[in-house]
């Protein structure tokens, strides 16, 4: 159990009375301080506690400290208010866990800079050591969202927790994946807590809070900028044996994280997709420099397959990757007329007697559902071995 917050009078005592914890949650907070400098003020001066203790010239002594940081130290100290931070964590559902706390991450203890401090909503449980992190584009295609989502959907089934940003595109469709499976999920944060991003998101986080984590180490009223992204991405990668990444421009944020994934000493695994998709570049680039190719859930497996048992492994096989579904009467219509042959999209809306708008709307469906499939020159053919599937009977015309 957590020590309970002493409330005290004057900020000067309660920066004296600070426990070790109380301190990490305090150096959290504290302007242009981060895991590394922490760590040599720690070595330097004995403790966290001692940091605050300290004085300027002690400061100016540690190795990395110049006088802005040590300013930065000394203006912000005596404000420090670890226990109200817990307090307003507390509103909000979560709890702060530190490096001295019994549940805070083992793998991210082993990483070069540790986050000072995990504000987390949900649960962090021992099994999360089998993570796999899965990240990608904002702007994914239909393919890398349909891919994302089975993926995670497998990977949930087999037991691991999977790990993304909570962002658009490829994070959102992993997050989901794994939700439907019944697995667990763990969404990394560009923000604090309160300040959450993308909005249009929260009912989903609120949804892995009770089947995972959604963790941050912002401290509370942080809004996410362009350096809160790439910073979170090394927890992303430090919660994760490896890293799979579906759908990457050449600048995607995706790739900062298999950057960090590499210096942590973690596996990396890539998605191909049409070499007519700039989203499909950064996959293809990490492919030709080395990261373990990607067609389906084995790929990935195989990797670590000493973890997963026997029967469970009998049970991923068994697995469709194509879940069953319902169709509409205007679906039904498209899959007959491409029961045969590959229709380009002109000759599918003559055929079906739908108007050209309603086609392309059931073309955008359908390849979700990942009963069809789009080839270049507005072709569209079903899904590879739909028909092959036992229970896809031959539709009567």
């Amino acid at each position: 159990m957590w020590p309970s917050p002493i409330l005290r009078t004057r900020s000067n005592s309660r920066v004296r009375g600070m426990n070790e914890r109380e301190a990490y949650i305090a150096l959290n907070m504290t302007d242009l301080l981060g895991p590394v400098r922490v760590r040599g003020l720690i070595t330097a001066l004995g403790s966290p506690q001692a940091v605050f203790a300290a004085d300027r010239a002690q400061l100016l002594s540690v190795k990395g400290i110049g006088e802005d940081v040590a300013e930065s130290i000394l203006a912000q100290r005596d404000a420090a208010d670890p226990a109200a931070e817990e307090e307003k964590a507390r509103a909000l559902g979560a709890r702060i866990i530190t490096p001295v706390d019994p549940d805070y991450p083992e793998p991210l203890s082993k990483i070069y800079d540790p986050p000072l401090a995990l504000y987390v909503r949900g649960t962090l449980e021992k099994k999360d050591h089998h993570a796999l992190a899965l990240v990608g584009t904002r702007r994914a295609t239909h393919y890398g969202l349909t891919v994302a989502d089975r993926l995670a959907y497998q990977l949930g089934k087999v037991g691991f927790t999977v790990v993304s940003g909570l962002a658009r595109g490829i994070d959102t469709a992993a997050h989901r994946g794994a939700l439907k499976a019944g697995g667990r999920t763990i969404a990394v944060l560009g923000s604090a807590l309160d300040c959450l991003y993308p909005p249009e998101n929260e009912k989903l986080a609120e949804e892995i809070v009770r089947h995972g984590a959604v963790i941050s180490e912002y401290s509370l009223g942080r809004e996410p900028d362009k350096t809160t992204f790439p910073y979170r991405n090394r927890i992303i990668s430090g919660l994760s044996m490896g890293v799979v990444v579906v759908e990457a421009g050449p600048t995607s944020g995706a790739l900062h994280t298999v950057e960090q994934a590499l210096e942590q000493g973690r596996t990396v695994f890539a998605v191909p997709g049409r070499v007519d998709y700039p989203t499909s570049k950064g996959p293809h680039r990490l492919i030709k420099t080395g990261a373990r190719l990607v067609e389906d859930v084995d790929d990935i497996l195989q990797e670590f397959e000493f973890l997963i048992p026997p029967e469970t492994r009998r049970e991923v096989e068994k697995l469709d990757s194509r879940p069953s579904v319902v169709l509409n009467d205007a679906e039904q219509q498209i899959v007959r007329a491409l029961w045969e042959e590959p229709l380009d999209v002109d000759s599918l809306t003559r055929q079906t007697g739908l108007k050209s708008h309603e086609v392309s709307s059931l073309l955008i469906g359908l390849e979700m559902k990942r009963i069809v499939r789009m080839l270049p020159g507005r072709l569209v053919e079903l899904a590879e071995g739909l028909r092959e599937k036992p229970e896809v009977e031959k539709p009567e015309h």
